[in-house]
C-alpha cells in the first residue's frame, strides 16, 4: 500500500517545479530526500514512484478549508449518531416486541417473521435472539438493545427500565367457549372459493395475506389461511384494537359506569382547556390534543409504543392544540388515554381484566385473547390485541347485528348508530374508533360499509346492506405491496 504524502504549499497557485527547486514546502515523509538533492519535478516524481509514495499538493488556503470541512463533517457525524441513538429504542423495540408476539402468541417461525414483517428500514438490520426458556426476545442494533417478555394471559410487553414483570391477574383464564360460527350457504361457499384461493394462495390482490374469513347472514361462506397460519392462530389487530376499545366503552356506558359526553376528570387537565375533552371527542379523534401519528420517524406514536412505560400517561400529557371537538386528527394516543381512564374506574386490575374477559370476550366466544399491556399494566387499546380471524369475524358480526350476540344484547341500544355517525370534522371518513366508507375509501363498495382498520392491512369490513362481514389479515405495507381491498370486496359482493 502506498504512503500518502501531503505536501503543504504556502502560496496558492505556486508551480510544482518552482516548489521542488526551492524546497518551499513541508514534508511528512522522512524517506524523501531534500528537494535540492533531486533536480526537477520529473526526477522527484520518479523518486516518489519508486518509493511507492503518492503525492498530494495542498495550498495553505486549501488546508484551512479542509480543516473547516473536517470540523463540519465531524459535527455532522456526531449529530447523526446522537439522533440515531434516539431512534435506537424504536428500532430495537419494534423488532423485539413484534417478533416476541409473533413467536410466543401467534406461534410463527422466527425466520419467516424476520423475512417478512421485520424486513424494512433499519428494522431489518437488527440482530434478534429468541430465548424460549425465558420467553423473551432481545433485539440489537449497533450499540443499543431492547427486550420484550411473554407472560401467559397477558401476551408480550416491551421492557423499559425493568428486567421482568409480575404474572398476577392475567386477562385470560382457562376458557373453552363453544364454536358459535356455522357454515353458510353451500352454493355461495363454492362461488367464493376461487376468490379466496386467488387472494391467499396466488396473492392476486397483492400483499401477503394471512387469513380471509367471510360471513354472510352470520354463516361462514369463505375461509382460507396462508402458510403457517390456521384457524387457531391468534393474529395482531394493530389499530383494529381501537374498535374493541369502542365496544368496551359501549358496554360500560350501558352498565351506567360512564358518560361519553361528560368531560373527563383527569387531574392534569383541570387547569387548562383540556378539561373540556370528553370520551366522545377522543373516540372521534377530535380531542384537540397535539399529536404526530407519522410512523416514519421519532414521532409521538413511535415514542409511545416503543419508549414509554405508561402510554396513556404519555398521550394525555400532550398540550391542547385545537378546541376539543373542532379538529379531526388520527391519534393512537387517544385510545390509550381512554383505556387508562377505563382502568381507573375499577378498584383493582383483577376486576378490570375480569370485566373485559366476562363482558366482552366471553359473549363472543373468544378464547385465549391477548390484549397486551404496557409496562404500567394498561392494555394497549390502540394496537396490541391478539385473537383469531374467526374471533375478529364474530366481533364484526356483533356490530352487524346491532350489538346483539346469540339473542343477548351486549352493546346498548343506539351504540352502533353512534359508532357509525361521522365525526363532525372527518369529512365523512371516521366515526367512533371505526372508519366509514362514506369518505369513499372503497368506491366500488356500498357507502354504508364501516370498518376496523389496522396497520399494514388488518381489516374487518361490515356491510349492513349486504349482510356481510369480511375479515382480512396479513402484511400489506405501503407503497407497492398494499392489498387491493376495494377490488377484493367488489369481487366478493358480485358473488352474493
Amino acid at each position: 500500500m502506498p504512503t500518502v504524502l501531503v505536501v503543504r504549499v504556502p502560496e496558492a497557485g505556486i508551480e510544482p517545479a518552482r516548489l521542488l527547486r526551492t524546497q518551499d514546502f513541508e514534508s511528512s515523509a522522512s524517506t524523501i530526500p531534500p528537494l535540492g538533492q533531486v533536480d526537477g519535478l520529473q526526477r522527484y516524481n520518479s523518486f516518489a514512484k519508486q518509493q511507492n509514495i503518492f503525492l498530494i499538493f495542498v495550498s495553505m488556503k486549501a488546508k484551512k478549508i479542509i480543516r473547516i470541512a473536517a470540523a463540519v463533517l465531524g459535527a455532522a457525524i456526531i449529530g447523526g449518531c446522537i439522533y440515531l441513538d434516539t431512534l435506537m429504542p424504536i428500532i430495537t423495540g419494534y423488532a423485539a416486541k413484534n417478533l416476541a408476539s409473533a413467536v410466543f402468541v401467534s406461534g410463527r417461525n422466527q425466520a419467516d417473521v424476520e423475512a417478512l414483517d421485520l424486513n424494512f428500514s433499519f428494522i431489518k438490520f437488527t440482530s434478534n435472539k429468541v430465548d424460549t426458556a425465558a420467553r423473551t426476545v432481545t433485539s440489537r442494533f449497533l450499540w443499543r438493545k431492547s427486550t420484550a417478555i411473554y407472560r401467559d394471559g397477558y401476551g408480550v410487553t416491551l421492557l423499559r427500565g425493568a428486567k421482568t414483570l409480575p404474572d398476577d391477574f392475567p386477562l385470560e383464564r382457562e376458557t373453552s367457549y363453544p364454536e358459535t360460527l356455522q357454515k353458510g350457504d353451500s352454493a355461495l361457499c363454492a362461488s367464493l372459493e376461487p376468490i379466496a384461493k386467488a387472494f391467499v394462495d396466488d396473492k392476486a390482490y397483492n400483499g401477503t395475506p394471512f387469513a380471509l374469513v367471510v360471513l354472510h347472514k352470520g354463516g361462514i361462506v369463505a375461509e382460507r389461511y396462508g402458510k403457517g397460519i390456521s384457524a387457531g392462530t391468534r393474529l395482531l389487530s394493530w389499530s383494529m384494537g381501537k374498535s374493541f376499545t369502542n365496544a368496551l366503552i359501549g358496554i360500560m356506558q350501558g352498565d351506567g359506569m360512564l358518560d361519553i359526553n361528560a368531560p373527563l376528570p383527569i387531574p392534569e387537565w383541570q387547569n387548562d382547556g383540556r378539561k373540556a375533552i370528553t370520551l366522545r371527542d377522543l373516540m372521534q379523534m377530535q380531542s384537540g390534543l397535539q399529536w404526530n401519528e407519522n410512523y416514519g420517524n421519532r414521532s409521538d406514536v413511535n415514542v409511545m409504543l416503543h419508549c414509554e412505560k405508561d402510554m396513556g400517561l404519555f398521550a394525555q400529557s400532550k398540550p391542547l392544540e385545537y378546541e376539543p371537538g373542532t379538529h379531526w386528527y388520527y391519534s393512537s394516543g387517544s385510545t390509550n388515554i381512554v383505556m387508562r381512564y377505563l382502568r381507573g374506574l375499577f378498584p383493582c386490575d383483577e376486576e378490570f381484566l375480569a370485566y373485559i374477559r366476562e363482558r366482552l370476550f366471553a359473549p363472543l366466544g373468544i378464547n385465549g385473547a391477548c390484549f397486551e399491556p404496557d409496562m404500567s399494566g394498561t392494555p394497549v387499546g390502540s394496537s396490541y390485541l391478539y385473537v383469531t380471524a374467526r374471533d375478529y369475524a364474530r366481533f364484526g358480526q356483533m356490530f352487524l347485528d346491532d350489538g346483539v350476540v346469540g339473542g343477548e344484547r351486549i352493546l346498548p341500544e343506539g351504540w352502533v348508530d353512534f359508532t357509525r355517525t361521522p365525526a363532525s370534522n372527518s369529512k365523512g371518513g371516521y366515526g367512533a374508533f371505526f372508519w366509514l366508507n362514506k369518505g369513499g375509501a372503497c368506491p366500488d363498495v356500498p357507502s354504508d360499509m364501516y370498518s376496523c382498520v389496522g396497520h399494514d392491512g388488518q381489516q374487518i369490513y361490515i356491510i349492513p346492506s349486504k349482510e356481510l362481514v369480511v375479515v382480512i389479515l396479513g402484511y400489506s405495507p405501503k407503497p407497492d405491496r398494499v392489498i387491493d381491498f376495494n377490488a377484493l370486496l367488489r369481487d366478493i359482493i358480485e358473488k352474493l
